[in-house]
């Protein structure tokens, strides 16, 4: 009886996931990428017309072209009292998570969404958006219906997207910049960081749900599609988008949801419990909320649960030897960051995403000690989607930010912090 039931289980997620990304693949829009991205444009369409400056803040849409030619859309953000054009605090890049976008920092309330917190602290505020995520503008010649445009993972988010948005940034501000990442976010910083010389361009990082490892995963859902291999079949379907915005995975979502499937379970199984989220505003992040990835990218952070390590996409023996000269992937080496980058790392005890066991194998690799801040009941989405998120989490990353290093805690707090890291 439980064999049968696992097998029944395995079959439900493979015609889950076959269903919704095959569905979501086949609704894609037949404009080019260069039609889709002028009429954005023209019709003023973007991030800062959509979500911010509708909620009372001056904002600026800027565009910059990776090294692959990809067009990124980033927004540049300030105070509800002041002007986008004269921003006297020090840059701020905030990057968002996996199927999501930079609308993820405003989507709270203005008092407890970081976006606006740091702008009406006087932050210079520039919010990033990955290739493929409806606030950036596709490529130079691939459509978005190309096979080619999905062939990615995190890996080239870090190198060439997160690479290009702080170089951006600082071309125009000419100053050095505070980042901050949550989840997807945090795995590109410190890929890029230990990759590149763009740590000479960054003043202090504070990583929300850090991940580098991916070893000790509970979260269930997820789990058991690494299991099945479910990323690969995706792969072998010849699916390369995974858009969760479709009209045909809407109605499937939702024919779950009614019925079937609690959907607060659902984001339980996918993340862990969350504390403090908001179920009452779900329609309204749903406006938003999710943005596209690839197939590829997917595959990427399976392979990183199942191997239990931090390193470049493994395309197999012989195409590891043709791209990387070896027979498996290179591994980022954390330990390469330099002592002189200050990090902030704010993680949760019910994060089933970002296990503390992984955290503390990303803390031991760096050379030097980040400061922590542990919050026992705070699931993976807490973090950008409290209701309490400027009191329990914003208001110590800012604290951070502010306060020079040798000051910024006490040692009765790093005290208190290695014990949760010990525990």
């Amino acid at each position: 009886m439980g064999r049968r039931v696992m097998l029944m289980e395995s079959f439900s997620i493979y015609i889950f996931f076959y269903f919704m990304f095959n569905g979501f693949f086949m609704g894609k829009s037949d404009l080019s990428t260069k039609e889709f991205s002028l009429r954005r444009r023209l019709s003023n369409e973007g991030l800062c017309s959509q979500l911010i400056q509708p909620s009372g803040y001056p904002c600026s849409e800027h565009i910059s072209q990776t090294k692959d030619g990809y067009i990124l859309g980033i927004q540049r953000v300030s105070s509800s009292n002041g002007d986008v054009q004269a921003n006297s605090g020090p840059p701020i890049l905030l990057q968002h998570g996996l199927f999501q976008g930079g609308d993820a920092w405003f989507l709270n309330s203005a008092e407890q969404s970081l976006g606006f917190i740091l702008a009406d602290l006087g932050f210079d505020v520039w919010v990033g958006n990955v290739r493929g995520t409806r606030w950036s503008h596709g490529h130079i010649s691939l459509s978005e219906k190309d096979e080619e445009f999905w062939d990615w993972s995190w890996q080239e988010l870090a190198l060439n997207d997160l690479v290009e948005m702080i170089n951006y940034v600082y071309s125009v501000t000419s100053s050095k910049m505070y980042y901050v990442g949550h989840s997807q976010g945090t795995i590109m910083a410190l890929a890029a960081l230990s990759q590149t010389d763009i740590v000479k361009k960054v003043e202090a990082v504070a990583l929300l749900c850090p991940i580098s490892y991916l070893g000790h995963i509970s979260a269930q859902f997820v789990l058991r599609a690494v299991g099945t291999h479910l990323d690969q079949m995706i792969l072998a379907m010849g699916v390369h988008q995974l858009n969760f915005r479709s009209e045909v995975g809407v109605r499937l979502v939702n024919s779950i949801c009614e019925g079937h499937v609690d959907c607060n379970d659902l984001l339980t199984s996918l993340t862990g419990k969350n504390c403090c989220f908001n179920n009452s505003h779900v329609d309204f992040y749903l406006e938003f909320e999710p943005h596209p990835s690839s197939a590829k990218n997917l595959n990427h952070l399976f392979q990183m649960i199942r191997k239990g390590k931090f390193a470049m996409y493994d395309y197999g023996l012989w195409g590891n030897i043709k791209r990387y000269g070896l027979f498996q992937p290179p591994a980022f080496d954390i330990s390469s960051i330099p002592t002189s980058l200050r990090i902030w790392m704010g993680y949760g005890g019910n994060d089933a995403l970002a296990d503390v066991t992984d955290l503390e194998q990303t803390v031991n690799e760096l050379k030097s000690r980040p400061e922590l801040l542990y919050l026992e009941n705070y699931g993976h989405i807490d973090f950008i989607l409290s209701v309490n998120a400027n009191e329990d989490v914003y208001s110590h990353m800012i604290d951070f930010f502010r306060i020079p290093e040798e000051a910024s805690l006490s040692q009765q707090s790093r005290s208190k912090i290695s014990k949760q890291l010990d525990r």
